[in-house]
């Protein structure tokens, strides 16, 4: 009786397999001194389905009351088989991949990887990248711990401000005027529901689209070598790149496993010092550097209002930047990504020593 492969077998059944097999053999990655930053994609893929599959090992534990929230996630700690390591996998995750989707979404800005036609990439991979920061903050008050609430009780704050919208965002995240059961219950909502679905909707997409369109090669750059097939060989060099970011990830969990703090007392006072995480830092430190009021003004209202005015124009910058289009460099846009890294850079560096 003649073997049948298993490949062959399933490509009969579902002869997409082999029509994506052949797809993929054919397509190609540009080579060229500046290649390494492709690889940033497909971790962030990577690190975005590590954080699927420690969450949902995570949920199936955790309780989302403020009466039971703190002690379930020390349950998870103490009691649960590798619960400590799974936990600490999860919140070392969620910094990895911030680090990771900015340097990807910093590397396409720089290499003009938005001009046409992959204006809807860049679309995508904007919102993604404000999901994750979603992922972020509501994943932060989730084991209520004091300094979780109190950083979550002033961060619900500050859209406040906001003109016309401000009241409704933080009425959508409190569910009522102060941090409490029914804000715990809307933020674990939305970072266990609400947002998983909107992101795996646009990451599909956005993959997609990629495959389609093919891998940008950056203006005014010349391939010294032979592009890269991506069946097997990129996906080759990916998977040495996975494989050694989980290992690091593994040790950072398993060296510095994420501590719980004590449950929080809502009628307590503020922790002195009590700051956000890394990257919200510089939105945290221009609150700080803005006076209180400015020309009758506001100051935290105008920063919110620059701050959506600067995302907005961030995620429209392949329809302002033309010259892209025509492959040519504009030194206006180059000085502008300078300029924000450098902010952001020395925003986080002075909050840290303040």
């Amino acid at each position: 009786m003649e073997r049948i492969r298993f490949k062959d077998w399933l490509n009969e059944r579902l002869p997409l397999v082999g029509h994506l097999e052949s797809f993929l053999r054919q397509k190609t990655v540009p080579r060229h001194k500046y290649s390494f930053f492709y690889l940033f994609g497909g971790l962030s893929l990577f690190l975005f389905g590590i954080q699927l599959v420690t969450g949902i090992l995570l949920a199936l534990y955790y309780s989302p009351t403020p009466e039971n929230a703190n002690e379930s996630v020390r349950r998870i700690i103490t009691e649960v088989n590798f619960g400590w390591l799974i936990r600490s996998i999860h919140v070392w995750g969620a910094n990895f991949m911030v680090v990771v989707v900015l340097i990807h979404m910093f590397s396409t800005y720089f290499m003009k990887a938005y001009r046409n036609p992959r204006e809807f990439m860049w679309l995508t991979g904007s919102v993604i990248l404000l999901l994750i920061l979603g992922f972020a903050f509501t994943g932060y008050l989730l084991p209520w711990d004091t300094t979780a609430y109190f950083a979550t009780q002033i961060g619900t704050e500050i859209p406040k401000s906001i003109p016309i919208v401000g009241d409704l965002v933080v009425t959508l995240l409190r569910g009522g005027d102060e941090v409490g059961a029914e804000a715990l219950k809307r933020m674990y909502t939305i970072h266990v529901t609400v947002l998983p679905i909107t992101a795996i909707i646009l990451i599909l997409f956005h993959v997609i689209l990629q495959q389609v369109l093919g891998t940008s090669k950056p203006i005014g750059i010349e391939e010294r070598k032979p592009p890269f097939p991506f069946l097997p060989n990129y996906v080759y060099r990916d998977s040495i790149a996975w494989t050694g970011t989980l290992i690091l990830l593994l040790g950072f969990a398993m060296i510095h496993p994420q501590e719980l703090g004590e449950r929080a007392d809502p009628f307590a006072s503020a922790p002195t010092g009590i700051r956000p995480e890394w990257y919200f830092l510089p939105l945290y430190q221009t609150l700080r550097i803005v006076p209180t009021r400015v020309l009758s003004l506001s100051g935290e209202m105008l920063v919110n209002v620059a701050l959506i005015v600067g995302l907005t124009a961030w995620v429209a910058i392949p329809f302002m930047d033309r010259k892209a289009d025509r492959e040519q460099q504009d030194p206006l846009f180059q000085v502008v990504g300078i300029v924000l890294l450098l902010y952001c850079g020395f925003s986080i560096i002075l909050a840290l020593l303040t």
